[in-house]
C-alpha cells in the first residue's frame, strides 16, 4: 500500500469575511484552489458548495479550515512557499490573526483515503498536545512515510 500526505491548517480571520479588509483574500480563493488543483502532485482538497471550504467551520464560528492530500511533502512545500501561493502567503497578517499554538498539521494517509475534518481536527489536536510525530508533525519536523513504502 502506498501513502499520500494529508495537511490541514486553520486560519482566524481578522474581519467578516464579508467585508472590505477581507475582499482580496476571498476574490483570490478560485485563482489559488485552480493553482493548487494544477501543481504537480495534487491528490484533493476539501470543498463546500461553492468550491473552497470557507462555509465549513468544525473548529467553531471564527476559524476557517483548509484540508487537502498531496503525494508527498516535496509537491506539498512547492505549491506552499514556490508557486504564485506564496505572495498570498506572505500577506497572512493582513487578513488572518496570529495563532500562538499549531495551525498547520500534516500527517500520512493510505493512498486513496480521503481524510475527514473529524480526523484533520484529531491530528491537530494531536500535534498541539503532544508536539511533532509520527501521527501528526508539521514542516519543522518532517516524518517519512510508514516503512516499505514509496511515497
Amino acid at each position: 500500500m502506498g501513502y499520500e500526505l494529508a495537511q490541514m491548517n486553520v486560519a482566524l480571520p481578522v474581519a467578516a469575511l464579508d467585508s472590505p479588509v477581507m475582499a482580496e483574500f476571498m476574490g483570490s480563493l478560485d485563482r489559488v484552489n485552480a493553482l493548487a488543483e494544477a501543481s504537480p502532485g495534487f491528490v484533493w482538497r476539501l470543498q463546500d458548495d461553492g468550491g473552497n471550504a470557507t462555509s465549513l467551520r468544525p473548529m467553531g464560528p471564527d476559524a476557517l479550515v483548509n484540508m487537502s492530500v498531496w503525494r508527498d511533502v516535496a509537491a506539498l512545500s512547492d505549491y506552499v512557499h514556490k508557486s504564485g501561493h506564496v505572495e498570498y502567503l506572505k500577506r497572512r497578517k493582513e487578513w488572518f490573526r496570529r495563532v500562538a499554538e499549531a495551525y498547520v498539521v500534516l500527517w500520512w494517509v493510505p493512498a486513496g483515503h480521503r481524510p475527514t475534518m473529524e480526523e484533520g481536527i484529531e491530528r491537530l489536536m494531536w500535534l498541539r498536545a503532544h508536539g511533532p510525530t509520527p501521527k501528526a508533525f508539521n514542516f519543522r519536523q518532517l516524518y517519512p512515510a510508514p516503512a516499505g513504502v514509496a511515497a
